[in-house]
């Protein structure tokens, strides 16, 4: 028998061993504010509430599974990320994490600008009236269309990725009449202490030009030549879910010392420098995610020193915050469907979505926190698995969960901090439905996403 093989048995759906997951929270009925957006709480009733509306109201009119966005929330964090870097920084939402004509004119009235990462994001932001100078194009395998498009949109920055992609571009502004501002992604050799799939800045994966071996030098000599480039910068990213600076401390050391190359060989020096986003948030009440305001501090702290060290002047910084924005002000609300209690095991609690609308837990074994909402419950905590209704054995969206003994069919439950990359990364997987986004804000909901219909599957079924 294979290695990796193993037998089919009660066990086989991977489950941990005891003690792997916390204990129960002492009060079931508590929603974390440290998990869940600003406006949740709960009414006199025990009801879940957000932004005043309660989430049977909700379910009410919108149906389950549903994405609850806190707009207020989501507002806010806009306004404490441009807040803490300043106008001597620039602050660019990671539109990956979840993008919408909504959230393009949130971001714009906010004053944050937007990262897109192919020619449908753009699309998008262009569509929704972000002015394109406040755009950055990013992808590793850009298309000549979109490169085409972005150019003649007149994107503030188009991130280059490989010495193809120098020549690609530079090539498209060239013919277009235009000069087109550029920065250099290089991967800087850190790895950051997270999932080995959301880790980017080692050098062995797609992103980037590395400064190992003298790549990313010579990709800044290609670039200064082009007549058809701006070259304003140097870009990095170390990973995704970060909590410690450490890495950023590295990071921001070596792309320094590249900047010093460069103005000690071509005599210029660069005025930007971009550290990428990937700062965590708390999905568990484990987690413990830093403010913008200390990462501000911080990132320009290592910065200025380093730029000191080297006697070069302090370049404008910019940030890519995605899901440090849109992950904490949303959650997703479920119908519970069939409790199935395992003795001396766990019980399965199957809801009405599943891993078409948040594969993470499968993709990344990504934490997640749940709760009863529809009510509140003084029974004893079950150790749960929260799965969904489709056809796979790891279908599952919060892996070890404790909740009330006497859930019920027809209880509603929801998982916070589900606004990055959920509804981005939905699927009609075995022809589900993607779920709606709810925007909630005092006292008011509105759909920004509609719910798929069967109908929408069909029309792209041509037949």
């Amino acid at each position: 028998m294979s290695r990796s093989a193993h037998p089919a048995g009660p066990r086989h759906a991977d489950v941990l061993p005891e003690g792997h997951y916390t204990a129960p929270a002492a009060d079931l009925n508590v929603l974390d504010p440290k998990v869940w957006s600003r406006t949740v709480g709960r009414d006199e009733r025990g009801v879940a509430t957000v932004g005043g509306l309660t989430v049977t109201e909700l379910a009410e009119e919108f149906g389950t599974p549903a994405y609850f966005l806190d707009e207020s929330d989501f507002r806010a964090r806009c306004r404490a990320w441009a807040e803490a870097f300043g106008k001597d920084a620039d602050v660019f939402y990671a539109g990956k994490a979840f993008l919408s004509r909504a959230i393009v004119r949130w971001l714009k009235e906010e004053g944050l600008n937007l990262d897109v990462c192919s020619g449908g994001e753009l699309t998008t932001a262009l569509s929704a009236g972000m002015p394109a100078e406040r755009i950055a194009f990013h992808g590793n395998n850009k298309s000549e269309h979109e490169i085409r498009t972005a150019v003649e949109a007149g994107v503030g920055r188009i991130v280059l990725d490989s010495f193809q992609e120098i020549v690609r571009v530079a090539h498209i502004a060239q013919s277009l009449g235009r000069r087109q501002r550029v920065q250099i992604r290089v991967t800087v050799g850190v790895e950051a202490h997270t999932h080995e799939f959301i880790a980017t800045a080692h050098e062995d994966q797609k992103f980037g030009i590395a400064l190992a071996g003298g790549q990313a030098a010579e990709a800044v000599r290609r670039a200064l030549k082009l007549d058809g480039l701006e070259l304003i910068g140097i870009h990095s990213h170390i990973g995704s879910q970060i909590f410690d600076m450490a890495g950023f401390e590295v990071s921001a050391r070596r792309v320094v010392q590249l900047l010093a190359e460069v103005r000690d060989e071509h005599g210029v020096e660069l005025p930007e420098i971009d550290l990428g986003g990937g700062l965590g948030i708390a999905y568990t009440s484990e987690d413990d995610p830093r403010e913008p305001h200390e990462i501000a501090k911080a990132l320009t702290e290592i910065v200025t020193r380093e730029c000191e060290a080297a006697g070069l002047t302090t370049p404008r910084i910019s940030v890519e915050p995605g899901r440090a924005i849109v992950g904490p002000t949303a959650f997703t609300l479920y119908e519970v469907g069939t409790v199935k209690p395992l003795d001396g095991l766990r019980t399965y609690v199957s809801v009405d979505g599943g891993m078409s609308d948040n594969i993470r837990t499968a993709l990344y074994d990504a934490e997640y926190s749940v709760n009863l909402v529809s009510r509140t419950s003084d029974a004893a905590p079950m150790l749960s698995r929260v799965v969904g209704k489709h056809c796979e054995s790891g279908d599952i969206v919060v892996r070890d969960a404790f909740l009330p003994s006497d859930l019920a069919p027809g209880d509603l439950i929801a998982v916070p901090a589900t606004g990055a990359y959920c509804r981005s990364m939905a699927s009609n997987y075995n022809h589900a439905l993607r779920p709606p986004v709810v925007a909630v804000r005092d006292g008011e909901a509105r759909v920004i996403v509609r719910r798929e219909a069967e109908e929408d599957l069909l029309r792209l079924d041509v037949g």
